[in-house]
């Protein structure tokens, strides 16, 4: 199908960006790899009166450190992610999961920040940026604030930022001294999550001293398992007790049914997927 008509704005800068959107008000969208928003178009599932396009503006890519964050421009591509030594080495998790997302030319395209503001439930990412207690840098003609993971998604295809706000960069703690998974379940003809689960773990004296455990499409937004946090919060680095703590891994959600799985199924599958990714992250599988 063909989209309908809309004006288009290239700005060059961060600052014009923000007096686009400010200008365009609540009919404006942001483009960026477009990965999202142009299917989303073409079915006239929405209709902007304005696209800005932020592609030109370089200061949104690339990956550098501050301290002890990683600080990623929301214009990095997956498949700049998946290769930056930086993520790599101290956000392995987040590298591992992009890989998992779509395909080749969708991750040469697709970007982070797309990924993040689109704010899909059966996206890898929003629930990646939760386990890590990732944080998202808004601007917009306030000035800038930080958003932490846990507030930005708000519903479903919803997050926390403003219509006259743009993401500009995440910020992801290092992780150097956790093991980690992704874990998904997906249609083979698709990579969209039916459900996912990252795993972080910290081991100390055959203990496991703290785990993150968060779901992907398990509900409208990403969420953590937090009953299972608990239960394998001190456990012994056994699979016995990591059986038993992700058996309350769908505890407190509310999956979607849909063509794709029940909401029983739904809740099986995060409790397999919980126990699988906890283990792989323990080293104990």
């Amino acid at each position: 199908m063909i989209p309908a008509a809309f004006d288009y704005a290239r700005p060059q800068t961060v600052d014009e960006a923000v007096r686009a959107l400010a200008d365009g008000g609540e009919e404006a969208k942001v483009l960026a790899g477009g990965q999202s928003l142009i299917p989303i178009l073409r079915l006239r599932l929405a209709f902007p009166e304005l696209l800005v396009d932020v592609g030109r503006i370089p200061e949104l890519r690339g990956v550098r450190e501050d301290a002890g964050t990683l600080v990623i421009g929301a214009m990095t591509t997956h498949h700049d992610v998946i290769h930056d030594p930086l993520v790599r080495s101290h956000a392995g998790l987040l590298a591992a999961a992009t890989e998992t997302v779509a395909d080749p030319s969708v991750r040469h395209r697709g970007t982070i920040g797309g990924s993040l503001s689109h704010a899909d439930p059966a996206g890898d990412l929003p629930t990646v940026l939760l386990a890590l207690d990732g944080e998202m840098v808004a601007i917009g003609p306030q000035g800038r604030r930080i958003i932490p993971a846990r507030e930005f998604f708000t519903d479903y295809l919803q997050t926390a930022l403003r219509p006259d706000e743009l993401l500009v960069e995440v910020r992801v703690p290092k992780s150097d001294n956790w093991g980690y998974h992704y874990e998904k379940f997906n249609q083979v003809a698709q990579a969209w999550a039916i459900v996912g689960v990252a795993a972080m773990v910290r081991r100390d004296d055959g203990h496991l001293v703290e785990s993150r455990v968060a779901l992907t499409n398990m509900g409208a937004t990403p969420l953590r398992a937090s009953a299972t946090e608990e239960a394998l919060a001190g456990a012994d680095a056994d699979p016995a007790a990591v059986a038993r703590a992700a058996e309350s891994a769908a505890d407190g959600t509310r999956p979607a049914s849909d063509l794709s799985a029940s909401p029983e199924y739904r809740e099986h599958l995060a409790r397999v997927l919980t126990r699988r990714a906890v283990l792989a992250a323990a080293g104990m599988e």
